[in-house]
Protein backbone atom coordinates (compact mmCIF):
# COMPACT_ATOMS: atom_id res chain seq x y z
CA UNK A 1 0.00 0.00 0.00
CA UNK A 2 0.97 3.88 -0.95
CA UNK A 3 0.06 4.61 2.59
CA UNK A 4 2.93 2.50 4.26
CA UNK A 5 5.14 3.93 2.05
CA UNK A 6 4.35 7.74 3.26
CA UNK A 7 7.12 8.53 6.12
CA UNK A 8 4.73 10.82 8.77
CA UNK A 9 6.58 14.41 9.06
CA UNK A 10 5.46 15.90 12.22
CA UNK A 11 7.37 19.17 12.80
CA UNK A 12 7.20 22.24 15.15
CA UNK A 13 6.74 25.71 13.80
CA UNK A 14 10.58 26.85 13.77
CA UNK A 15 11.60 23.53 12.07
CA UNK A 16 8.81 24.37 9.17
CA UNK A 17 10.66 27.51 8.57
CA UNK A 18 13.83 26.33 8.60
CA UNK A 19 13.22 23.73 6.28
CA UNK A 20 11.25 25.95 4.02
CA UNK A 21 13.86 29.10 3.98
CA UNK A 22 15.26 29.85 0.52
CA UNK A 23 12.18 28.86 -0.83
CA UNK A 24 11.82 32.84 -1.98
CA UNK A 25 15.20 32.93 -3.38
CA UNK A 26 14.71 30.03 -5.74
CA UNK A 27 12.07 31.62 -7.43
CA UNK A 28 12.58 35.27 -6.93
CA UNK A 29 14.71 36.54 -10.09
CA UNK A 30 11.79 34.77 -11.98
CA UNK A 31 8.70 35.53 -9.08
CA UNK A 32 6.98 38.36 -11.70
CA UNK A 33 7.17 35.39 -14.53
CA UNK A 34 5.74 38.11 -16.75
CA UNK A 35 8.07 40.28 -18.69
CA UNK A 36 7.15 42.38 -21.38
CA UNK A 37 5.02 40.20 -22.90
CA UNK A 38 2.82 39.69 -20.16
CA UNK A 39 2.74 43.52 -19.71
CA UNK A 40 1.24 43.62 -23.30
CA UNK A 41 -1.27 41.05 -22.67
CA UNK A 42 -2.97 42.75 -19.48
CA UNK A 43 -2.91 46.03 -21.91
CA UNK A 44 -4.81 44.44 -24.99
CA UNK A 45 -7.18 41.79 -23.26
CA UNK A 46 -8.32 43.66 -20.62
CA UNK A 47 -8.08 47.19 -21.58
CA UNK A 48 -9.15 46.50 -25.16
CA UNK A 49 -12.14 44.44 -23.71
CA UNK A 50 -13.70 47.82 -21.96
CA UNK A 51 -11.87 50.59 -23.54
CA UNK A 52 -15.22 51.94 -25.67
CA UNK A 53 -17.51 51.68 -22.50
CA UNK A 54 -15.42 53.03 -19.68
CA UNK A 55 -15.26 56.91 -20.19
CA UNK A 56 -12.29 57.47 -18.04
CA UNK A 57 -10.20 54.04 -19.89
CA UNK A 58 -8.39 56.09 -22.38
CA UNK A 59 -6.91 58.49 -20.08
CA UNK A 60 -6.21 56.46 -17.44
CA UNK A 61 -4.47 54.10 -20.70
CA UNK A 62 -2.24 56.67 -21.48
CA UNK A 63 -0.93 57.79 -18.14
CA UNK A 64 -0.22 54.10 -17.19
CA UNK A 65 1.79 53.50 -20.59
CA UNK A 66 5.08 54.59 -19.10
CA UNK A 67 5.23 52.83 -15.89
CA UNK A 68 4.04 49.61 -17.23
CA UNK A 69 6.94 50.16 -19.67
CA UNK A 70 9.11 50.42 -17.44
CA UNK A 71 8.03 47.49 -15.22
CA UNK A 72 8.07 45.45 -18.06
CA UNK A 73 11.77 46.37 -18.43
CA UNK A 74 12.97 45.39 -15.51
CA UNK A 75 10.75 42.11 -15.90
CA UNK A 76 12.13 41.19 -18.83
CA UNK A 77 15.22 41.28 -17.33
CA UNK A 78 14.97 40.29 -14.23
CA UNK A 79 16.36 43.41 -12.38
CA UNK A 80 14.56 44.75 -9.66
CA UNK A 81 16.45 48.13 -8.80
CA UNK A 82 14.65 49.86 -5.97
CA UNK A 83 14.75 53.25 -7.53
CA UNK A 84 12.45 52.36 -10.34
CA UNK A 85 10.61 50.36 -8.55
CA UNK A 86 9.53 53.43 -6.61
CA UNK A 87 9.60 55.04 -9.61
CA UNK A 88 6.75 52.81 -11.13
CA UNK A 89 5.04 52.96 -7.63
CA UNK A 90 5.12 56.62 -7.36
CA UNK A 91 6.07 58.13 -10.59
CA UNK A 92 8.19 60.85 -11.77
CA UNK A 93 7.15 64.10 -12.75
CA UNK A 94 10.36 65.18 -14.56
CA UNK A 95 10.95 61.80 -16.42
CA UNK A 96 7.20 61.79 -17.59
CA UNK A 97 6.11 58.85 -15.49
CA UNK A 98 2.84 58.99 -13.25
CA UNK A 99 3.05 56.42 -10.68
CA UNK A 100 0.48 53.37 -10.61
CA UNK A 101 -0.28 53.93 -6.62
CA UNK A 102 -2.18 57.17 -8.35
CA UNK A 103 -3.74 55.66 -11.21
CA UNK A 104 -5.29 52.62 -8.80
CA UNK A 105 -6.56 55.67 -6.80
CA UNK A 106 -7.68 58.15 -9.34
CA UNK A 107 -9.30 55.73 -11.66
CA UNK A 108 -10.78 53.04 -9.54
CA UNK A 109 -13.05 50.99 -12.02
CA UNK A 110 -11.39 51.36 -14.68
CA UNK A 111 -9.27 48.32 -16.36
CA UNK A 112 -5.94 49.72 -16.83
CA UNK A 113 -6.27 50.66 -12.67
CA UNK A 114 -7.05 47.04 -12.18
CA UNK A 115 -3.90 46.23 -14.25
CA UNK A 116 -2.01 48.83 -11.90
CA UNK A 117 -3.38 46.60 -8.83
CA UNK A 118 -1.75 43.78 -10.18
CA UNK A 119 1.90 45.49 -11.06
CA UNK A 120 1.77 47.58 -8.00
CA UNK A 121 1.47 44.01 -5.98
CA UNK A 122 4.26 42.68 -7.65
CA UNK A 123 6.53 45.39 -6.91
CA UNK A 124 5.78 45.65 -3.17
CA UNK A 125 7.01 41.97 -3.47
CA UNK A 126 10.05 43.08 -4.96
CA UNK A 127 10.37 45.66 -2.00
CA UNK A 128 9.39 43.00 0.72
CA UNK A 129 6.29 44.88 1.81
CA UNK A 130 3.85 41.87 1.86
CA UNK A 131 0.87 43.25 3.53
CA UNK A 132 1.02 45.64 0.71
CA UNK A 133 1.45 43.09 -2.29
CA UNK A 134 -0.70 40.90 -0.79
CA UNK A 135 -4.07 43.59 -0.23
CA UNK A 136 -3.34 45.09 -4.18
CA UNK A 137 -3.00 41.39 -5.67
CA UNK A 138 -6.34 40.22 -4.12
CA UNK A 139 -7.72 43.71 -5.63
CA UNK A 140 -6.96 42.78 -9.18
CA UNK A 141 -9.16 40.65 -11.60
CA UNK A 142 -7.66 38.54 -14.35
CA UNK A 143 -11.25 39.00 -15.96
CA UNK A 144 -10.89 35.61 -17.14
CA UNK A 145 -7.34 36.10 -18.38
CA UNK A 146 -5.87 32.43 -17.10
CA UNK A 147 -2.41 32.65 -17.42
CA UNK A 148 -2.10 36.32 -15.88
CA UNK A 149 -4.71 35.16 -13.08
CA UNK A 150 -2.80 32.26 -12.05
CA UNK A 151 0.16 34.32 -12.42
CA UNK A 152 -1.36 36.64 -9.48
CA UNK A 153 -1.97 33.60 -7.51
CA UNK A 154 1.38 32.96 -7.26
CA UNK A 155 2.63 36.14 -6.44
CA UNK A 156 0.16 35.73 -3.48
CA UNK A 157 1.35 32.59 -2.26
CA UNK A 158 5.12 33.96 -2.54
CA UNK A 159 4.11 36.96 -0.50
CA UNK A 160 2.40 34.21 2.20
CA UNK A 161 5.18 32.63 1.68
CA UNK A 162 7.75 35.01 2.92
CA UNK A 163 5.21 35.96 6.34
CA UNK A 164 5.66 32.03 7.52
CA UNK A 165 1.59 31.74 7.13
CA UNK A 166 1.91 28.36 5.16
CA UNK A 167 -1.61 27.18 4.96
CA UNK A 168 -2.06 30.46 2.82
CA UNK A 169 0.74 30.45 0.84
CA UNK A 170 -0.30 27.02 -0.02
CA UNK A 171 -3.49 27.60 -1.05
CA UNK A 172 -2.48 30.07 -3.22
CA UNK A 173 -0.08 27.75 -5.08
CA UNK A 174 -2.63 25.22 -5.51
CA UNK A 175 -4.87 27.94 -7.28
CA UNK A 176 -2.05 29.36 -9.79
CA UNK A 177 -2.01 25.62 -10.71
CA UNK A 178 -5.66 24.35 -10.53
CA UNK A 179 -7.19 27.10 -12.96
CA UNK A 180 -8.85 25.58 -16.02
CA UNK A 181 -7.52 26.33 -19.50
CA UNK A 182 -4.22 27.08 -18.51
CA UNK A 183 -0.86 26.45 -21.00
CA UNK A 184 1.07 23.17 -20.41
CA UNK A 185 3.70 25.26 -19.80
CA UNK A 186 1.97 27.34 -16.71
CA UNK A 187 0.10 25.02 -15.16
CA UNK A 188 2.99 22.35 -14.68
CA UNK A 189 5.37 25.13 -13.39
CA UNK A 190 2.43 26.36 -11.17
CA UNK A 191 1.46 22.73 -9.97
CA UNK A 192 5.50 21.86 -9.77
CA UNK A 193 6.23 24.85 -7.07
CA UNK A 194 2.98 23.79 -5.03
CA UNK A 195 3.71 20.15 -4.88
CA UNK A 196 7.89 22.01 -3.95
CA UNK A 197 6.29 23.82 -1.07
CA UNK A 198 4.42 21.73 0.13
CA UNK A 199 6.82 19.33 0.13
CA UNK A 200 9.48 22.17 1.94
CA UNK A 201 6.80 22.56 4.78
CA UNK A 202 6.41 18.62 5.37
CA UNK A 203 3.06 18.43 4.29
CA UNK A 204 4.20 15.17 2.25
CA UNK A 205 0.77 13.72 1.38
CA UNK A 206 -0.54 16.99 -0.43
CA UNK A 207 3.19 17.27 -1.99
CA UNK A 208 2.22 13.32 -3.61
CA UNK A 209 -1.18 14.80 -4.52
CA UNK A 210 0.24 17.83 -6.47
CA UNK A 211 2.71 15.80 -8.19
CA UNK A 212 0.65 13.31 -9.19
CA UNK A 213 -1.59 15.85 -10.17
CA UNK A 214 0.72 17.69 -12.53
CA UNK A 215 1.75 14.02 -14.24
CA UNK A 216 -2.03 13.32 -14.94
CA UNK A 217 -2.52 16.60 -16.60
CA UNK A 218 0.95 17.44 -18.40
CA UNK A 219 2.92 14.80 -19.18
CA UNK A 220 4.85 15.70 -22.01
CA UNK A 221 5.47 18.83 -19.72
CA UNK A 222 9.49 19.67 -18.96
CA UNK A 223 8.92 19.30 -15.24
CA UNK A 224 7.76 15.47 -16.07
CA UNK A 225 9.67 14.49 -19.53
CA UNK A 226 12.75 15.88 -17.06
CA UNK A 227 12.36 13.37 -14.70
CA UNK A 228 12.07 15.67 -11.71
CA UNK A 229 8.81 14.89 -10.11
CA UNK A 230 9.61 11.15 -10.45
CA UNK A 231 12.56 12.09 -8.44
CA UNK A 232 10.34 13.70 -5.77
CA UNK A 233 8.04 10.65 -5.97
CA UNK A 234 10.95 8.03 -5.79
CA UNK A 235 12.19 9.54 -2.53
CA UNK A 236 8.76 8.57 -0.81
CA UNK A 237 8.72 5.31 -2.57
CA UNK A 238 6.23 6.16 -5.46
CA UNK A 239 7.41 4.99 -8.58
CA UNK A 240 5.88 3.43 -11.73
Amino acid sequence: MADKQIKSEQMDASEIVEKAKGFWSAYSKKIIIIGSAVILLLGSYIGYKYLVTIPNEKKADDLIFPAEKLFGLMAASSSYNKDTVNMVLNGDKAAGVTGLLKIANTFGGTMSANRAQYIIGACYLQLKQFDKAINHLKDFDGNDATQIQSKAFLLLGHAFAEQKKIDDALDYYKKAGSISNLDEGMGSEALFIAGRYADAIGNTKEAIEIFQDLKDKYPTSSKVSSGDVDKYLASWGLTK
